[in-house]
């Protein structure tokens, strides 16, 4: 059952995932893929990791339990060509229209630990971003906010490469939807700092598009990790940002739980 849901104040962060920010939310329930000990209401242990997290790329992530957290450690290295590897690389993509600012390579290091809760709850708390990671993708590499700079990301379009990525500061991350791996359709995109699920434009309940999303880009069904149980989740938004011809994840600021 989806609780009340508090806007949260985002400090821009320099660069939002896929493409606007993102939201926190989650869901009461449990699902078949997360096993829990009930020794009693208030001493509940997750055993198991959420079905989901099996779709991250292991080459990048180790992703294990903390008592009834998630730890989420990222060499933050996406397993998807772009130019942003820098020529050389097995997995460099030239894109001439891409207004590039370092390498991969050469940039600081991509290293991002993130802890998220193991079964979302929402309670009404809320959760604030900085100019820093707010979710991690499947690839490996980060999701920011859709602010640059503290400003509108259109001051660091030209630097987007064709999954929607960028580096600055230090870090790759998506701002856009990551076409590398989700191209309108149902696919996991990743997790946010809340421990909500992203998925892509559309929905494994219906095989379309979402029209009952909440102020947070979220809402309640089953998806092809649940089974027959509905768990709630985010979806990237259906809304075109600017004429980038791509899709922004969430836009306005971010949303908490």
């Amino acid at each position: 059952m989806i609780k009340k849901y508090k806007s949260l104040a985002i400090i821009p962060t320099i660069a939002i995932f896929a493409m606007a920010s993102i939201v926190s939310c989650s869901t009461d329930s449990t699902d078949d893929s997360v096993i829990i000990d009930e020794g009693s209401d208030d001493d509940e242990i997750v055993t198991e990791l959420h079905a989901a997290y099996a779709e991250f790329n292991t080459d990048a992530t180790t992703i294990y339990l903390d008592g009834s957290n998630v730890v989420i450690e990222t060499t933050g290295l996406p397993n998807h060509e772009t130019v942003y590897w820098g020529e050389g690389n097995d997995l460099y993509l030239e894109e001439d229209n891409v207004a590039t600012t370092p390498s991969i390579m050469s940039s600081n290091n991509n290293a991002t630990t993130i802890t998220v809760d193991a079964t979302p709850n929402l309670t009404g708390s809320t959760v604030s971003t900085d100019f820093n990671t707010i979710g991690i993708a499947v690839s490996g590499a980060s999701i920011f906010n859709d602010q640059e700079g503290g400003g509108a990301l259109d001051q660091a379009a030209a630097s987007l490469d064709w999954t929607g990525a960028h580096i600055g500061p230090g870090v790759y991350h998506y701002h856009l939807e990551p076409k590398a791996f989700t191209n309108d359709d149902e696919n996991l995109v990743g997790v946010l700092l809340d421990g909500v699920f992203l998925y892509g434009r559309k929905c494994n309940s219906t095989g379309d598009y979402p029209t009952d999303l909440d102020a947070s880009g979220g809402h309640t069904t089953t998806t092809q990790f649940t089974g027959e149980d509905a768990e709630y989740h985010y979806h990237i938004i259906n809304e075109l940002y600017s004429t980038t011809g791509s899709y922004i994840a969430f836009a306005g600021p971010y949303q908490g739980y």
